[in-house]
């Protein structure tokens, strides 16, 4: 019998990207329309939708504020801030793993795992080399391998389609990623953690897209899984 895929997102469910996706639109935003966004207005426009990708955030921030900057000098600018350089550590260095010890080797006994996310695979790559070199997902599907990005289901589709009938659950923490899974028929577990801004909302979002479980962080995942 094939085995169960379980299908994650990365930022905010595998690592904690506070202080590196997070903090990367807030200095993008401030250097160029010289304001500080906030944490809770940075989940503001998460639970809009339509704000997976952090450089289009950032970009619409900016527009906002009156200021007509290219897209790709804003996208330049924030992947200078995340990977660094010119002797400066990139904010992707803070990422932190969010699975306490052991989680992954538990559910490895019953499930495979993948990944869809909306950063670039090869970040991807980078920050599981770094954190988690162990640990095989396969496949992983980036932003760059889809033409429409989520909330758009094609990387799920395309993962379920490789899957050849296997049981898949969907693991997101924002309200694209429910939609998402809800467009391609798969199963979503939200993940709302108790520190994050908005919450509440959060919980309501996910609820509305019929999410199948709701848990503070993914080291909860086994209390539904297994």
């Amino acid at each position: 019998m094939a085995r169960p895929l379980i299908v994650f997102d990365m930022d905010g469910v595998l690592v904690d990207v506070t202080e590196s996706y997070r903090e990367t639109i807030v200095r993008t935003v401030e250097h160029f329309a010289g304001v500080r966004l906030t944490r809770p207005q940075i989940q503001d426009y998460k639970n809009q939708g339509g704000f997976n990708d952090d450089w289009k955030l950032s970009h619409h921030v900016i527009a906002q504020h009156g200021l007509a900057v290219e897209f790709q000098t804003v996208v330049d600018y924030f992947q200078g801030l995340f990977h660094g350089g010119n002797g400066a550590d990139g904010l992707i260095l803070r990422e932190r793993w969010m699975a306490r010890d052991g989680l992954f080797d538990r559910l490895a006994a019953r499930f495979d795992f993948a990944i869809f996310t909306g950063r670039m695979r090869w970040e991807a790559e980078v920050t599981l080399q770094r954190c988690a070199p162990s640990l095989h997902f396969d496949p992983i599907v980036g932003m760059e391998e889809v033409t429409a990005h989520k909330p758009a289901p094609e990387g799920l589709l395309k993962i379920a389609a490789g899957a050849a009938g296997r049981e898949l659950w969907y693991i997101g923490d924002t309200v694209d990623d429910a939609r998402c899974a809800r467009a391609a028929g798969v199963p979503f577990i939200g993940i709302a953690s108790p520190d994050s801004p908005r919450r509440a909302e959060l919980v309501t979002l996910f609820q509305a897209e019929e999410a199948v479980a709701i848990l503070d962080d993914i080291n909860q995942l086994e209390s539904v899984l297994v």
